[in-house]
């Protein structure tokens, strides 16, 4: 019944979609495994997508031909640009998602993606065969019982495998609310030589939004204009649904600690780590007990559903004390509930085991992506498998691996820091974790990494040329600020309005945009000529340019940096085997180099326990 597969993709979550989308893009033929075809793309839990440094990463998945962005848009109920208060570098697109469109949106957009097939069914087990350099993925073994070939296969399992949910002392398998746990994998991994942990996530109570009381929360609107994530030619909202925000109080703070006792994570019945980040609300009031409230944010689900998504409120305690607590919430006084919060607790593998392509050290052709690698977050995870898929292809085509540096991509940092570093705890992104982030905007996404999906033929000549436009406008319009002047008489009204001072003769206006509240849309106000040349161009490379010009001196000092890193990411040490066999290493050094086997000088500089003299040693043993 099936053909010989280019790329096996199994699960359907973000990673899943993302993989199958990407492969099958490239021109492998793929087939897509989920357990139930009626999720596919499901948002488990909040139903939104972006934030900070996620929008960044929605970004450059579009840039690189990924779908996230485009779904987005197309199923978006609200738009923020978070941080506009803070310098461009954090700025962070996020939309509010209607959950049922945007699962929809994902599947409708894979039916129609040439290559792809579609399979429902559980994958219990790999075929491992052995090849020449070792054992390699060669397949996969159903629930069915069938047995389907590929020359690669990608493991996106979300929470699924070995998942077991937690409503205060109540346990019972599962990967998600009302869906079955997969098992067989975890077991025979291990046996393969896999290391694996057990990591736990959570999510709160749905509740019906007819029996709130929105008059007693703040009103939390979309932007007055807002954009949008796709570079495609997808629509902005002309319309938009508000969120809400409330808070808890010690009296709800009482009543949740009334079920402390039957805490499956307080009471020790959840093993695995939580995300430090998103912390249930137990542990809010338990972590911060000087804190009298807590916010909670009121979301909607979709334009036209009455259900509403408690953000803030993640918990496992019984249902009866949810219950009880959030009818002492402002606006909550006659909430109904449609579901409670729970925890799930899952298997996933310590992501040092993987090369920085996501193919695994142990077995050849298999990648790993998403929550299988010990990361949250559907942002995080759509990354991922969009660069599984885009390797298990080029694997199988027999090229180089694609891999993108921390200087390049979000999506860089956060493979970087997965595979060098590893993970103990849920990994989530921040704008705080990217050391070259002034490079890596959101706005700036399409410039650095259009080019290099072009290449690998997941962007279109069309797509290429916008792209190539829009650095020709920006640079125009760098080119005019610079070189244009400025009369006082012009100018001093408008100065005067934002409070900054005012100048004696004609200058530059670069001398006057380096301003911290001037912008190029105020200009445009002032002066004629500034507003008949700008005129001709785009709000988007208004605001890139302008941020060039504003920041041009630390993306100078950014940029230079980078050039130094890049000499130590040239140099490659794939052809140390055993590093133990380096005698000047520290001893730490050895076992920590030999656990991860980086791939090159900069990679090992960034490895816990590896100090500067350890890498002056590297870089003495490799003749340099």
């Amino acid at each position: 019944m099936f053909k010989e597969y280019d790329v096996i993709v199994v699960g359907a979550g973000h990673a899943g979609c993302e993989a199958a989308a990407a492969a099958a893009n490239q021109g492998s033929s793929v087939l897509l495994i989920t357990m139930n075809m009626q999720t596919i793309a499901q948002m488990s839990c909040n139903p939104a997508m972006g934030g900070i440094a996620k929008g960044q990463i929605v970004r450059e998945i579009d840039a690189l031909g990924g779908y996230s962005g485009i779904i987005s848009d197309k199923t978006a109920i609200q738009f923020r640009m978070l941080n506009r208060s803070k310098g461009p570098a954090m700025w962070s697109p996020r939309v509010q998602s209607d959950r049922l469109r945007f699962a929809e949106e994902w599947r409708l957009m894979l039916e129609q993606t040439p290559n792809v097939d579609f399979w429902q069914d559980m994958v219990k087990e790999l075929i491992i065969e052995e090849g020449a350099d070792g054992k390699r993925a060669a397949g996969v073994i159903t629930g069915m019982g069938i047995e389907i070939r590929a020359k690669s296969v990608v493991l996106t399992n979300g929470t699924f495998l070995n998942g077991i949910i937690h409503i205060g002392e109540k346990q019972f398998g599962g990967g998600r609310a009302s869906e079955s746990a997969s098992k067989g994998i975890t077991e025979q991994l291990i046996k393969l030589g896999f290391e694996s942990g057990r990591m736990k996530t959570g999510t709160p109570p749905r509740i019906d939004g007819r029996s709130l009381d929105y008059s007693k929360m703040e009103e939390q609107k979309g932007d007055e204009n807002p954009s949008k994530f796709s570079y495609t030619n997808t629509t902005a909202l002309s319309e938009q649904r508000s969120c809400y925000i409330t808070y808890t109080n010690e009296a709800v703070h009482e009543i949740l600690r009334t079920g402390f006792e039957k805490s499956p994570m307080f009471q020790g019945r959840i093993k695995g780590l939580g995300p430090r980040y998103c912390p249930s609300i137990e542990d809010k009031i338990t972590r911060f007990a000087e804190r009298e409230r807590h916010q909670i944010f009121v979301e909607p689900e979709g334009w036209n559903t009455i259900e509403i998504y408690v953000n803030g409120f993640s918990t496992s305690l019984p249902e009866e004390v949810q219950y009880k607590a959030l009818k002492l919430i402002p606006g909550f006084e006659h909430v109904k509930m449609f579901r409670p919060g729970y925890a799930i607790e899952y298997d996933y593998f310590p992501p040092h085991q993987l090369s920085l392509s996501l193919e695994t050290k142990h077995i050849s052709n298999l990648f790993f992506a998403g929550q299988i690698n010990g990361t949250t977050g559907y942002e995080e995870a759509a990354c991922q498998g969009l660069m599984a898929g885009i390797n298990a292809h080029l694997k199988v085509e027999k090229k180089p691996a694609f891999v993108l540096q921390r200087s390049e991509a979000y999506i860089g940092v956060l493979i970087d820091d997965l595979v060098t570093k590893g993970t103990d705890e849920p990994y989530r992104m921040f704008t705080s974790r990217a050391e070259y982030r002034i490079l890596l905007r959101q706005d700036n996404a399409d410039i650095r990494l259009t080019p290099k999906a072009f290449e690998l033929g997941l962007a279109s000549k069309e797509r290429m040329r916008r792209v190539e436009e829009k650095m020709v406008a920006s640079k125009e319009i760098v080119k005019y600020i610079k070189e244009t002047s400025i009369d006082p008489s012009t100018i001093n009204d408008y100065l005067g309005s934002i409070e900054s001072s005012p100048i004696n003769q004609r200058v530059k206006l670069f001398s006057i945009i380096s301003r911290p509240n001037v912008s190029i849309n105020g200009l445009r106000q002032a002066s004629k000529e500034l507003e008949e040349f700008i005129s001709k161009y785009d709000e988007e490379c208004v605001e890139q340019s302008e941020t060039l010009l504003k920041y041009e001196g630390y993306i100078e000092k950014e940029q230079e940096m980078v050039d130094k890193q890049v000499r130590l990411e040239n140099l490659e040490l794939r052809h140390i085997s055993d590093y133990k066999a380096i005698p000047s290493l520290s001893a730490e050094a050895k076992d920590k180099l030999n656990k991860v086997k980086p791939q090159t000088i900069g990679q090992a500089s960034r490895i816990g326990g590896i100090s500067p003299a350890d890498i002056s040693v590297l870089m003495v043993y490799m003749g340099r």
